[in-house]
């Protein structure tokens, strides 16, 4: 037995107009004398008619067909994503006392940022600095103030100019203490690169609404910065790539510190390296840690010391608390010896599934990292079980992930030595409240051992499919586009499922940023929590 939290599920949906049934849903109890509170409303749009025939289709275009549809650093920027162009904001590194502007400038400035704790006053300012055109600049802000709201602007000049112009003011929160209520926002996979799963406007859109919400930071979870597609590879078309995903990340950027996870078609990975500097592993790498600040080990922050030929520390892996959650992003791209899913340049996908791990070291870090918090939730986050295949518990129990190899016999003690459990045991020992995921281009809620496993669908799928379902054989599946909103207090841990519809597909009855699905999670030992049979 093992105590496992509450769900408790409000799924919105109705049927879909044309040949469509309504939206697949497997509510999990967690025992036989568990209720549930379900409603459904999910409507159906002329593209989104789609959904309930995806089945063959769905499982083509999400899954192993790949189509180099255009170039995913040269995306048709909509008005508020080229608004940004001449000069962007990207947050990271967020702590209790501090956090990282990553400046970015068309054309040659020079700039400061200004800073206060009131909207419109700012009582400190940074040196001026300059910005070289097309090059990242990271500004940073000390000496804040624990649990507190901070407002911000960059002032700029251009070479010969006397006065900064002063730019949009856009606002932050340090760390919250434990007991405080806050929101964070995660996306599934953007693919840029596919035309047919990705709109710029849509996308636009998506990241709009998210900066409305003022989550404390933003998360993607991977496939954000595909180089599978290009004609021609090189440092500087990698580089287009990152440059253009940041124009659109900047949206929510500019006031929620984005925190990134690795994917399958980034190609930054391990058996990409070669020995030199002209590689893709390197070139994404530094474009990635170049254009977004993301995490190193230091006093606030844990996760991979290990720094690599040409790169330096990989901030692949992390850790943080804030509030009364913990959150830990996990990688095996950087520590599988073999192509974790696809190989770059082609050829066939890895079948030696023990070849993809996590690593000793980022097992050992994991493990402390989970131990040794006292966090009443507990966060984990990957580009998916395995880093490849479909499906969410239905892998939970394979190879390092769970122990056991595809005929159901027990291999971990002698495949992973000196480990003590696998991942999802682990994870259940721990008490893991969430493990998010992305990858299947779809939205699905399941249930193992007291986890969730969240899988997370697409930002701007503008024909709203139902990739890969037949990959979940239980849970509540709903289609694209939209991302996922969580919000967590002392007392539970709401998570919604946030639509995006195009304005032609939108309805009064079904508008853009419905609440498709929703459910609560309350802490461990909350007197109703409930038991549940592993």
């Amino acid at each position: 037995m093992r105590l496992t939290q509450r769900l408790l599920v409000s799924l919105l949906a109705a049927a879909l107009a044309v040949e469509a049934p309504t939206a697949y849903a497997q509510p999990q109890a967690d025992n036989a004398g568990e209720r549930e509170r379900i409603e459904r409303r999910d409507g159906g749009r002329r593209r989104g008619d789609r959904e309930g025939r995806q089945g063959k289709q769905g499982k083509g275009q999400g899954g192993g067909q790949r189509r180099a549809d255009r170039e995913p650093g040269n995306l048709p920027l909509p008005p508020e994503v080229a608004a940004l162009k001449p000069l962007s904001v990207m947050l990271g590194r967020p702590t209790d006392r501090g956090i990282t502007l990553n400046v970015l400038a068309d054309g040659a400035l020079e700039g400061f940022a200004e800073y206060g704790t009131t909207a419109g006053r700012y009582e400190r300012q940074t040196e001026a600095v300059s910005l070289p055109a097309g090059t990242p600049v990271e500004i940073e802000l000390d000496g804040l103030k624990p649990d507190t709201a901070h407002f911000y602007r960059i002032r700029s000049r251009k070479p010969g100019e006397t006065d900064f112009a002063a730019g949009p003011e856009h606002c932050f929160h340090t760390q919250r203490p434990p007991g405080s209520t806050f929101t964070f926002e995660i996306q599934g996979d953007s693919h840029p690169e596919r035309a047919h799963q990705h709109d710029p406007a849509m996308y636009a859109q998506t990241l709009l609404a998210a900066a409305a919400d003022r989550p404390d930071f933003y998360m993607t979870i991977g496939d954000d910065f595909s180089v599978d597609t290009l004609r021609s590879i090189d440092a500087d078309a990698v580089e287009r790539i990152y440059r253009s995903q940041r124009l659109f990340l900047g949206l929510v950027g500019h006031s929620s510190p984005l925190f990134l996870v690795n994917g399958n078609h980034e190609q930054a990975a391990a058996c990409n390296l070669d020995g030199t500097p002209n590689n893709v592993a390197v070139w994404a790498q530094n474009a990635r840690n170049r254009f977004f600040p993301q995490p190193a080990p230091d006093g606030f922050y844990s996760g991979d010391a290990e720094p690599v030929q040409f790169i330096g520390l990989l901030r692949d892996y992390y850790a943080w608390t804030w509030g009364d959650a913990l959150f830990v992003v996990i990688d095996p791209y950087w520590h599988s010896p073999q192509p974790v899913d696809n190989v770059f340049g082609g050829g066939p996908k890895n079948r030696d599934m023990w070849a993809i791990t996590l690593g000793d070291a980022q097992y050992r870090w994991l493990k402390e990292t989970l131990q040794s918090s006292r966090a009443k939730y507990k966060f984990v986050f990957a580009h998916h079980v395995h880093g490849t295949g479909r499906g969410g518990i239905e892998q939970a129990d394979l190879y390092e992930w769970g122990g056991r190899n595809k005929q159901g016999d027990w291999e971990f003690d002698r495949m992973r030595p000196g480990w003590e459990l696998p991942i999802h045991q682990l994870m259940a020992k721990t008490g893991v409240t969430i493990f998010f995921q992305g990858h299947d281009h779809i939205f699905v809620r399941q249930e193992l051992d007291g986890v969730v496993y969240q899988s997370l669908a697409e930002p701007a799928d503008p024909n709203y499919v139902l990739y890969n379902k037949e990959a979940y054989r239980t849970g509540d599946a709903l289609p694209n586009s939209g991302r996922v909103r969580v919000t967590v207090s002392p007392q539970k841990v709401g998570v919604e499922y946030v639509r995006t519809y195009l304005p032609q597909d939108a309805t009064t009855e079904h508008p853009d940023g419905e609440v498709a699905f929703r459910y609560e999670l309350l802490p461990p030992g909350s007197p109703r929590t409930t038991k549940a049979q592993p």
